[in-house]
């Protein structure tokens, strides 16, 4: 199934996104990453910006919300390129995660890193969960190796470890619900008040290999990308999957230059041109979420609705990471290479950057029904 929308609103959403002026008062941050950016995350608490990156570090931006001003607040290193990192509930703490198969936890205030945790194979995805009736807070991460680890960040051992179907490409979490994307297309779902073991494992919805996922910010479903330019909104209940879930065609553009982006079916005798779903993020108060991807675009969407808000002009490079701010006022988007294209698209003087757009109620608030 496809974005609903009417001829009107596609064509003018398509106007407004090929005059190219949404994007020119976005605001870059200084001193980026200087390879490939594989995550970014915002504070939970606060405006600071989590980077992670195939230089082997992790740095942390601090932003002024009014300005957009930005600079550096802080660095640490993993001794290989790090895919992962993201903030500790209280904001107080960043976790790591990497290609040298280490999980690392880095204290804002002290400055302080510390290894907590080390699988048998490079570290996909990190993220801090709370677990069990009494909401421990513990940080989970996903490996190739296989498995899903938890830490309580002071021992050496995990505290539980679950044994996946395949590889962990992905990895999301909202409330109690844990979502892992392994390869060959297997998803895992825990329900966190019972961590150590799966609630469910099933096959993607979409036909090719999962490159992203990202839970609903009740918790009671997720949306997952594929390679194949495709999103899928699933449902945990099985009831509200059968009356709500869907899937739907994004990231695609026909040779000529026009952007399907809307998912809106082109003839049978023209062919497109298909990009990989990067990145899903989630507006943390409205519910509607973000798309972006290898073609270089991201667009706005209301699940609800089923219904495309905004499609942005191209960036003229792929984004691998995006995320909003705690509140949904800031929008940030990675410009690197994602590798889509092979070491043959690795060009030396391709961008890597961190953008910060600035969110208006039009482009992501979900629109009244009509």
């Amino acid at each position: 199934m496809s974005f609903l929308s009417s001829n009107t609103a596609a064509s003018t959403t398509n106007t407004s996104a090929s005059n190219g002026q949404e994007l020119i008062n976005d605001i870059t941050i200084n001193n980026p990453p200087e390879d490939s950016i594989s995550d970014i995350a915002f504070s939970p608490q606060q405006d600071l910006l989590v980077a992670a990156s195939w230089d082997k570090k992790v740095r942390i931006y601090e932003i002024d919300p009014n300005t957009g001003n930005n600079q550096g607040r802080a660095m640490f290193e993993h001794e290989a390129p790090v895919f992962s990192a993201r903030w500790s509930i209280d904001g107080t703490k960043v976790i790591s995660g990497g290609a040298d198969k280490q999980v690392k936890l880095f204290d804002i205030a002290s400055q302080q890193t510390q290894q907590i945790g080390a699988h048998d194979a490079p570290v996909r995805a990190v993220r801090f969960v709370e677990c069990g009736p009494t909401n421990t807070q513990v940080v989970v991460s996903g490996s190739w190796d296989k498995t899903l680890k938890y830490w309580d960040m002071r021992a050496p051992q995990p505290v539980s470890t679950v044994n996946l179907p395949e590889r962990v490409y992905c990895m999301d979490s909202s409330q109690k619900l844990l979502v892992v994307g392994c390869a060959e297309r297997q998803i895992s779902i825990i329900d966190l008040n019972n961590p150590q073991q799966i609630f469910k494992n099933s096959m993607s919805p979409l036909k090719w290999q999962t490159r992203s996922i990202s839970c609903y910010p009740q918790g009671n479903g997720f949306a997952v990308g594929s390679i194949e330019g495709r999103c899928a909104i699933q449902y945990i209940d099985e009831s509200e999957q059968s009356k709500f879930g869907f899937s739907f065609r994004c990231h695609r553009k026909t040779p000529t230059g026009a952007n399907t982006t809307s998912a809106l079916r082109t003839s049978a005798n023209s062919e497109s041109h298909i990009y990989s779903v990067n990145s899903i993020a989630f507006h943390p108060v409205y519910g509607t979420f973000s798309t972006a991807g290898s073609d270089g675009t991201f667009c706005f969407w209301d699940k609800d609705a089923k219904q495309r808000l905004k499609t942005f002009p191209a960036v003229n490079c792929t984004i691998p990471a995006t995320c909003f701010n705690k509140n949904g006022t800031i929008f940030a988007y990675a410009m690197s290479y994602d590798w889509s294209q092979g070491h043959t698209g690795n060009k030396p003087d391709y961008p890597n950057q961190i953008k910060l757009h600035a969110t208006k109620d039009e482009e992501i608030k979900q629109k009244k029904k009509r």
